[in-house]
């Protein structure tokens, strides 16, 4: 966080609004989960009931994807606690990030004869993954917007000196692929290019680094947990185009839906918050939830 925010780690209450570093992001959901069970009748509960903290979700769902390989429940319902003003999220795109590294050959830039373009070779590649990104718009899903799966190149570094010829380049490439598409299709592609770039120049030469191919996840409209949430909430469960763990909850079994109070948009700011009501309400609705969910078994 910026270190001009003195307050960041001070949980500070202004005008109904509570401010801190993650108190959107998400503290105020555990907050309100962990309060919900504590006011819950757990004697009144015929199903079982758990919190599941995970770590390192910003940098990778790592703790998420660990839980998911070690298996050490089967979950039927999963609320998975990212700030959506307490709207029921039911689909959300997935996120996929990888480094390309293009290999060039270093020279004198008077003779360049005696080098090769690690930048024009990248240039060339991001001209065609412009092109791939056009070609994925094809592919839509209608319920999201944008409805295609999303691209960015969102860092180059290349070069080592503005009279030398560049020997290497490195491109930083994300996207956010629709449920319902392979989170790899778009490496599927670029490889492709790749194999098209490498015939008209035989000396280009690069690799391919995928550090993340997270899927995205959806469950119908017409699912009664889904329907449970927008009645209980009193708004239409929609999509989101960011990540979450939500796949992950999936692969143990789960029917998922993203639910938490709290704005995304003032998440990650220098000026992050949630409101006092909104966490008051998400107590009110975890607790309801659980009740309506647990206390009975569903059919």
């Amino acid at each position: 966080y910026d270190p001009q925010w003195t307050e960041a780690t001070i949980l500070t209450e202004r005008e109904g609004n509570l401010y801190g570093r993650g108190a959107c992001d998400t503290k105020g959901f555990i907050a309100a989960a962990l309060s919900a069970v504590a006011t819950t009748d757990l004697r009144t509960l015929r199903r079982p009931l758990a919190l599941v903290f995970t770590g390192d979700e910003e940098v990778g769902l790592l703790g998420a994807k660990r839980l998911a390989t070690a298996r050490p429940l089967e979950i039927r319902y999963s609320i998975v606690g990212e700030p959506t003003s307490l709207q029921p999220i039911r689909a959300g795109k997935g996120y996929c990030l990888a480094e390309i590294v293009v290999h060039g050959r270093e020279g004198h830039s008077a003779y360049p004869a005696l080098g090769s373009s690690a930048i024009f070779g990248a240039a060339r590649l991001i001209t065609r993954i412009e092109k791939l990104a056009t070609e994925l718009e094809r592919e839509q899903h209608s319920d999201f917007d944008p409805p295609f799966t999303t691209l960015n190149v969102g860092l180059v570094r290349g070069g080592s000196a503005k009279n030398v010829i560049p020997g290497e380049c490195r491109l930083t490439i994300e996207w956010r692929p629709i449920p319902g598409q392979k989170a790899d299709r778009l490496l599927e592609l670029i490889n492709a290019a790749v194999a098209e770039e490498s015939k008209l120049d035989a000396s280009f030469s690069c690799e391919i680094n995928a550090s993340r191919t997270d899927s995205g996840f959806e469950i119908a409209p017409q699912s009664k947990f889904v329907q449970l949430m927008e009645r209980l909430s009193g708004q239409k469960a929609r999509t989101v185009a960011f990540g979450t763990e939500a796949a992950q909850m999936m692969e143990l079994g789960a029917e998922a839906v993203v639910f938490g109070p709290g704005n995304i948009r003032v998440a990650h700011t220098s000026h992050e918050h949630i409101r006092k009501a909104d966490l008051l309400r998400g107590v009110e609705l975890y607790d309801r939830l659980a009740t309506d969910l647990l206390s009975r078994v569903p059919a």
